[in-house]
């Protein structure tokens, strides 16, 4: 059967020439049973012209209408309603012709050449053996290149023309996945209707037990009403149950059903944390950013490419795609030139901490607007290393402030993370002193008429598929076959997908007046061992029995919970309802510049713990967690 299968696959389409012919076959064969038909009715025929003329004739009208609508031209195996309607047509309007051709011979000779009785007879059979003819063709190939026993038994969940395409379009995808044998629908209106031919089962009970009383093992989501928790209650009690669910995107090319049906993907974990769509000021952004100069460190990062991304869809005259991952920035800046912008694109490689190169990219091409996303964020490796902490996030930082406020540069926006709060480890408390630095700047020369640079910080916590982020390393986990690794038991974290952080970064760029913090909201934090069973689970596995679950211990620096804001710290609302102001600034705007930069020239020559108690000096609420420098806070 599968030899078979893999024959009939590799067939190709038939040339159209040869379905022209047999077309013209079909159609000889119904007008052969026409005139026996004819004959049997005991009715006599004109003899205006011959009978082979007569049939010729019929054949050439037919003909001619077969060209100007192209029934030809489907491709038999996949034919649609749209190929019936065009034998129709032409089927009828050769009916029409021979008719005002009979008639018109009648009026002008007083001779008909047609019995009308034929005519009719004639575009029934036409019509209906053309017609079945593909139907057939069709038929059989599902047929033979469906083997019914390997299909999974699936329910589509909704009722409505999203739904009803992706039915279609799973039904005609080749090869086979899924069997449809049902709609699910939470209207009891259309319980007792079907669809396709398949039954609308009526939601009244979980949609697990609805599925398992049919035999059906995947549910696809295709309904485009339902809230992320009601998506949630069902993706839960499916999982629960051993059965997979796949989601679809919302159908706009209702032309090609081949491509829907590749659209059809696993339900991942992304798909439950998603939120309302954010809705950005495009005219504020647009004017930060439209026809300017915009430089982007980290470009070649997770965080940084999407805001490259983001950012080109503004039109910028220039954008600056600055790292030091070479090979990173090479595949960005390939990607970026097969799209037809006129934005030009300079991809530069370069060390934030080396201020002569920035020196020479801040002179030769003047940026006016600057996103800051380059920096270490691994908390362990910072940990080990807090030189290098010091080096890239807070002097790299420095250095980009400092030339920025020197070249006149608008506006300087820097991604920051919830681990600056109340940190407690290296790499957040260098993040939380880069902070300080950017705001105590701004602060310093906020009425210099001629430092015009505004300082704005942006902090969020994990996102989802970043570089290092937890959702890929169980994903790799789960496909190596386990085990997934986790710190400990309660760890919980906030989460945003990489577009959404981004967003909301240009967002709070185009508001920003200059010192502020914003912040975002983040929704509601995840257990990080709720979400490895639920990952595994959308694989298709069962969590300690399938793909088993370690508690491996916290990391060095690693907290249960992150926080958005200090103890001591208070929110301002903004217009956007996800975006707040964190109110964090001391006074000691000099004192703070004086001791970071103290910080930076010890770090050359200091010990790794001499680094980190010069850091706690900077941000007394720096307090280490399962780490060698809790000594330290003693």
């Amino acid at each position: 059967m599968i030899k078979l299968n893999e024959r009939l696959f590799s067939i190709g389409y038939l040339p159209r020439w040869i379905i022209f012919c047999i077309d013209i076959i079909i159609l000889s064969f119904a007008n052969l049973l026409t005139h026996l038909i004819v004959i049997s009715l005991t009715l006599g025929f004109y003899k205006t012209i011959t009978l082979v003329e007569q049939y010729l004739l019929i054949l050439l009208v037919n003909i001619l209408f077969f060209r100007v609508f192209k029934t030809f031209s489907g491709i038999i195996r996949h034919s649609t309603f749209i190929d019936a309607v065009k034998i129709f047509f032409a089927s009828f309007c050769s009916f029409l012709v021979l008719s005002i051709i009979n008639y018109g011979c009648y009026f002008i000779a007083h001779k008909k050449i047609f019995l009308f009785p034929a005519l009719i007879i004639s575009f029934v059979l036409s019509f209906t053996f053309l017609f079945f003819f593909r139907i057939i063709v069709k038929f059989v190939f599902e047929i033979t290149t469906t083997d019914s026993k390997t299909l999974i038994r699936t329910v589509v969940y909704g009722s409505d023309a999203n739904a009803i395409a992706i039915a279609n379009a799973v039904k005609s995808e080749i090869p086979a996945r899924f069997k449809i044998v049902a709609f699910l629908d939470k209207s009891r209106h259309n319980k007792s209707k079907s669809i396709l031919g398949l039954p609308i089962l009526y939601k009244n009970k979980k949609a697990s037990v609805l599925l398992r009383s049919i035999g059906a093992k995947t549910l696809i989501l295709a309904e485009k009403s339902l809230t992320k928790e009601q998506k949630i209650q069902i993706v839960d009690d499916c999982l629960e149950n051993n059965i997979k669910v796949y989601v679809v995107p919302i159908i706009t090319d209702w032309e090609n059903e081949r491509e829907i049906s590749k659209k059809i993907k696993n339900f991942e974990i992304q798909d439950l944390l998603e939120r309302k769509p954010i809705i950005l000021d495009n005219k504020l952004i647009s004017k930060q950013i439209s026809n300017k100069v915009v430089l982007i460190t980290g470009a070649a990062g997770s965080i940084g490419s999407e805001i490259v991304w983001q950012v080109l869809e503004f039109n910028p005259q220039k954008i600056i795609i600055f790292d030091q991952a070479e090979s990173p920035l090479h595949k960005l800046a390939i990607e970026i030139s097969k799209f037809e912008k006129d934005t030009k694109i300079v991809p530069i490689i370069g060390d934030i901490r080396n201020k002569e190169v920035l020196k020479r990219v801040f002179e030769k091409y003047k940026p006016t607007m600057v996103y800051h996303a380059a920096a270490y964020k691994h908390v362990p490796l910072m940990e080990e290393n807090p030189c290098e902490a010091v080096f890239t996030n807070i002097l790299g930082t420095k250095n980009l402030a400092d030339l920025s406020l020197e070249n006149g540069v608008k506006k300087f926006v820097m991604v920051s993370t919830d681990k600056a709060v109340n940190p407690s480890n290296v790499m957040g408390a260098s993040k939380r002193i880069a902070e300080k630095y950017v705001q105590s700047l701004y602060f310093k020369y906020k009425n210099d008429e001629h430092k015009i640079t505004k300082f704005i910080t942006t902090r969020f916590g994990n996102v989802l598929g970043s570089n290092g982020s937890v959702v890929p390393l169980f994903s790799e986990q789960i496909r190596k076959g386990g085990p997934i690794t986790i710190t400990h038991p309660k760890i919980i974290r906030y989460f945003m997908t990489i577009p959404e952080a981004c967003q909301l970064v240009l967002e709070a760029g185009s508001m920003g007046k200059g010192g502020e913090i914003f912040i975002f909201d983040m929704g509601k934090p995840v257990k990080i061992i709720d979400l490895a069973k639920k990952m595994i689970q959308l694989a298709g596995y069962e969590p300690y029995k399938d793909i088993d679950i370690q508690i491996v211990g916290l990391r060095p620096g690693e907290k249960l919970y992150e926080e958005l804001l200090n103890d001591t710290s208070k929110t301002l609302p903004t217009h956007h309802d996800k975006i707040m102001i964190s109110q964090e600034m001391d006074e000691n705007y000099n004192d703070n510049i004086l001791k970071i930069s103290q910080l930076i020239d010890k770090t050359h020559k200091a010990t790794d713990m001499e680094i980190v108690c010069e850091m706690k000096k900077i941000i007394p609420e720096f307090k280490s967690m399962n780490s060698i420098y809790e000594q330290l806070d003693n």
